[in-house]
């Protein structure tokens, strides 16, 4: 019988022999004066909304403004092709979260995480299949659902209300590429054809005259673009309808741009709406999206502290699964300790990258998530292991286990579901069609890229 004198040092040598090892991570905010254009930026500044606001990068030009002789050439040409034939959204990056850019070189640039979703260059594009065949510009066709503009009612108690079409960054992954955002040169974006105050009101409109919602999320675009009184304003109105029992507002602000949701005007607002909605017995949430721990910094962690503050339900993180960006078990599980341990962030869903054009090489096969949402069990809180969940067109969102059947060499998955959509509710096959979702070609054995080579050539 042997006595165990130095626990510690047994725990550090368990913790080795595992396949990830936990170690808590103190966040740091990136020194923004160790790029070029922002060596004078005081702290003052930096933390003024206004100020990220108006040095967003928006060109070629302006980061080259900033990033100074720290990339070379080859970059920027790179950046620019893209920009002209492959780019779905048009460059918007708030100093925040370039910030958070490995900027030591111009490999370490090419190679960080938030730089390969956020920035997106021609050679990150496959060659072969930069699009799947079964690429669409609303691949989730939200659109097509719309009970008013820009009210998406898909799940039979729940909302998906687009205010806006903008945001303070965007996101070259981007679900709504087809309406968020500017045109690029490969992509003239749809527009809302209602005026705001009267989409929001027909949206308001739709929910008291529907006691089968329950749920509203409020999106766009990012809330955190919309004037702050006339969100205020939506989200009470909200909190007037009896049935409405949960809001959740969706904004990557809160990690894109944290110093809009520490301003004072906004937290005295917020905590306005949550005390209304405490009284109704009503959660709101906030949504944000958070992709790389690195991301996680002290402003982001004060932002989402603050808003916790306020008596708002919680923050929870809907990420995107991306290859290059968190598609290794050590990636997810450093994000979703960062979120819970520093932030104070649910880890809530990872949702595969939807099939949207030129996104090939962010996307992951079916089994390659399964893999993963198997690799990330046992070391969070359950509450807090994040699933992964893939949103079949004409589905919903259906965890990655949930497939009705899977055709690895043709990389076409089946799923069913227990539900109408709008479209479907005189359908009487809705509920037993097996709907298709496909994995990258690449990610095929040749005998399945072989055929998806066929059937292009046919069609």
């Amino acid at each position: 019988m042997t006595t165990a004198l130095h626990p510690d040092a047994l725990q550090s040598e368990e913790a080795a022999r595992q396949p990830y090892a936990y170690r808590r991570r103190p966040l740091a905010e990136p020194d923004w004066r160790r790029l070029p254009g922002w060596r004078d930026v005081t702290e003052a500044e930096w933390e003024s909304a206004q100020w990220q606001r108006a040095h967003c990068v928006k060109n070629v030009r302006q980061l080259r403004r900033v990033m100074g002789d720290l990339l070379d050439e080859r970059f920027y040409a790179d950046l620019e092709r893209d920009q002209a034939e492959r780019a779905t959204m048009s460059m918007l990056l708030p100093p925040q979260m370039l910030n958070t850019m490995d900027a030591s070189s111009t490999e370490a640039f090419y190679a960080d995480p938030v730089r390969r979703y956020m920035l997106p260059v021609f050679s990150d594009r496959r060659t072969d299949w930069p699009s799947h065949p079964h690429a669409s510009r609303d691949s989730l066709h939200e659109a097509e659902m719309w009970a008013v503009e820009g009210l998406t009612h898909r799940y039979p108690t729940k909302v998906l209300a687009e205010l806006l079409p903008t945001c303070p960054q965007y996101c070259g992954h981007c679900t709504r590429m087809d309406l968020v955002g500017n045109s690029t040169p490969t992509v003239d974006k749809h527009k809302f054809t209602i005026k705001p105050p009267d989409r929001l009101g027909a949206m308001l409109d739709y929910l008291r005259r529907s006691p089968g919602v329950r749920d509203v999320v409020v999106s766009g675009g990012d809330v955190a673009n919309m004037p702050w009184a006339r969100l205020e304003s939506f989200v009470d109105s909200l909190l007037d309808i009896d049935n409405i029992r949960d809001i959740r507002l969706a904004s990557k602000a809160l990690m894109g741009l944290p110093q809009h949701w520490l301003q004072d005007d906004v937290r005295a607002g917020m905590e306005r709406l949550a005390a209304k909605a405490n009284a109704r017995g009503v959660q709101i949430a906030i949504h944000t999206h958070v992709n790389a721990a690195q991301s996680v910094t002290p402003l982001v962690a004060r932002a989402a502290r603050a808003m916790l503050d306020t008596g708002i339900r919680d923050v929870r993180n809907q990420g995107v699964l991306l290859r290059g960006v968190n598609d290794t078990p050590e990636a997810l599980l450093d994000l979703s300790f960062a979120l819970l341990d520093e932030a104070g962030i649910l880890p809530y869903y990872l949702y595969m990258c939807d099939m949207i054009p030129s996104s090939e090489h962010w996307r992951l096969a079916v089994w390659e998530a399964q893999d993963l949402q198997h690799a990330i069990m046992g070391y969070l809180p359950g509450f807090a292991t994040p699933r992964i969940v893939c949103d079949v067109p004409y589905v919903g969102k259906r965890w990655v286990h949930q497939l009705a059947d899977y055709d690895r060499e043709r990389g076409i998955s089946y799923w069913t579901k227990n539900y109408r959509t709008g479209l479907e509710l005189s359908d009487p096959e809705a509920l037993t069609r097996r709907y298709e979702y496909h994995d990258p070609i690449y990610t095929l054995p040749e005998e399945g890229r072989e055929w998806w080579r066929q059937r292009s050539q046919t069609a």
